[in-house]
């Protein structure tokens, strides 16, 4: 990940390779933003003439490339758009600000050092800019290298540009505690987006369950948090039949990963999280077709959320006690395979008849969510890339939410926002729940073709003990971007709902 540092420093004296400064639409046309008078002043107000001469109109994450020619001692200046000037002196939200940063520094990939202006803006909430710039400037700066030819190796078929490596954000208080806070609380979200974006980017060969087990017992080891990992006859003497019977088909056999994190004595909230860990999803039986499968190592971006999430909650000593279950297995066909019509048995003791090994998910998560019930929490959250109908119901970049509780959907909605993870209410409507009836056990696993996000959320309902304020998120679209590179937002992994759990968790702490 690319180190960050504060200065107060004059930016047009930055000893950088390029230097960022926004733009705006403002009423009579471009505008600067705060941060970049000094830079302006350096090139002798030609800036803004110069910008409009190239085209740059301030449309939101614009980039807008201008040579200093020496009237800087960076020899690149990149202007990027923010959009239409606040009314009334109003602010800019966080999420442009955290865009603005991403993509700025996305399109400096090549560059080595980077000076940014962005969070300069002194008008509101110094904390809360100077946080949103740091994320979006070191979420830019990602790329999954793992695989790939070292960058200037004569053997590599590509040329490829290393992302930033250094970035400097100018600010006129530097030194200020809070705002170094905000930047340092700002890089532990980075490096949490960064490990479920790694993890999501990794092949299915190199990410068997026992493979993801073994990172998350790494990293939320590091962290301070306890580890536990239950296999083989373990899951069965426990009575994980879900999770047992989806990975029966694969020669790499599921694993189910406990976490727990202590907040100390300031704790009064008990969360269990809860994530999808498929760590490649064939269909099973019901195979998918072709196409449908090469996403598919994607489909363990909520197990991945979770554990980053957990070990993130522990490195900022966060006042809440999490306990995180998060079950991990790899769906594939085979003569050991469970086959539509078998019936399995739950943790809670539930039955349930398999109609389709496509809807491997909600069986794994079933037990696992039946389990962290047991531990009394206060609310289960879980996260899971579950269903193709996120995607046609809400598109690529937006999570759907569904609770048993209305006030436990909006905060969830109201901290993702805040986090910049866009996410949308959904219902769970009584009536199609009788889709679910099965005549030789307690339940399918798949209802009718019509609300098959809303089913699913209503089948994981059924495993949630009685009392528990529970809530689901469907990150199916928002876990992997399949189209190109965006604001902050890489082509591959985005590292989606880690953001959002950490802010749930942190309104939680601060709420005690």
């Amino acid at each position: 990940m690319a180190s960050l540092s504060l200065t107060s420093s004059n930016p047009a004296r930055a000893k950088v390779d390029a230097l960022v400064v926004g733009v705006a639409r403002g009423p009579k046309g471009l505008v600067l933003t705060p941060g970049s008078e000094s830079v302006a002043t350096a090139l002798k107000k030609a800036l803004l003439p110069a910008l409009s001469g190239l085209g740059a109109t301030g449309r939101a994450e614009e980039i807008t490339r201008l040579a200093t020619l020496g009237a800087t001692t960076a020899p690149v200046l990149v202007a990027v758009g923010l959009g239409d000037l606040p009314h009334h002196g109003g602010t800019y939200d966080a999420e442009v600000l955290r865009r603005a940063a991403g993509a700025a520094v996305r399109a400096l990939a090549g560059s080595r050092k980077v000076a940014l202006t962005l969070s300069a803006d002194g008008t509101h909430d110094r904390e809360t800019t100077v946080r949103a710039v740091a994320e979006g400037a070191l979420l830019g700066a990602y790329a999954f290298s793992r695989y790939r030819t070292p960058a200037g190796d004569a053997s590599s078929p590509v040329v490829r540009r290393e992302p930033v490596g250094e970035l400097v954000l100018v600010l006129p208080d530097a030194r200020d505690k809070a705002l170094r806070a905000a930047v340092a609380r700002a890089e532990v979200v980075a490096r949490a987006v960064a490990l479920v974006r790694d993890l999501v980017n990794t092949p299915p060969s190199d990410l068997h369950p026992a493979d993801l087990a073994e990172i998350a017992r790494t990293h939320a080891a590091s962290a301070g948090v306890d580890v536990e990992v239950l296999e083989g006859k373990a899951l069965v003497k426990g009575g994980f039949g879900g999770l047992v019977g989806v990975g029966q088909g694969s020669a790499n056999g599921p694993r189910l990963v406990h976490l727990s994190y202590r907040g100390g004595q300031g704790a009064t909230t008990k969360v269990a999280l809860v994530g999808k860990g498929i760590t490649f999803d064939s269909g099973g039986l019901s195979l998918k077709p072709a196409a449908a499968m090469e996403e598919m190592k994607a489909d363990m971006g909520g197990a991945a959320a979770v554990v980053a999430a957990v070990a993130a909650a522990a490195e900022l000593a966060l006042a809440v006690d999490v306990e995180a279950w998060i079950p991990m297995a790899e769906n594939m066909p085979s003569g050991s395979a469970i086959r539509p019509s078998d019936v399995l048995t739950f943790r809670n003791g539930m039955t349930v008849e398999v109609n389709n090994t496509d809807a491997e998910g909600r069986l794994i998560l079933a037990d696992a969510i039946a389990r962290a019930c047991e531990d009394k929490p206060d609310i289960v959250l879980d996260v899971a890339t579950l269903t193709g109908a996120q995607l046609v119901a809400l598109g690529a970049r937006t999570t759907a939410v569904m609770s048993n509780d209305d006030a436990l959907r909006a905060a969830v909605v109201d901290a993702a926002g805040r986090a910049g993870e866009p996410s949308w209410p959904m219902p769970l409507p009584p009536e199609l729940r009788k889709g679910l009836d099965s005549e030789v056990a307690d339940l399918l696993n798949t209802g009718p073709r019509e609300g098959g996000m809303l089913t699913a959320g209503l089948f994981l309902k059924e495993f949630v003990a009685p009392g528990v304020r529970w809530a689901h998120l469907d990150i199916a679209g928002p876990a992997y971007n399949s189209a190109d590179a965006y604001g902050y937002t890489p082509h591959g992994g985005t590292g989606a709902a880690v953001r959002t759990f950490l802010q749930v968790l942190e309104d939680l702490a601060s709420a005690r």
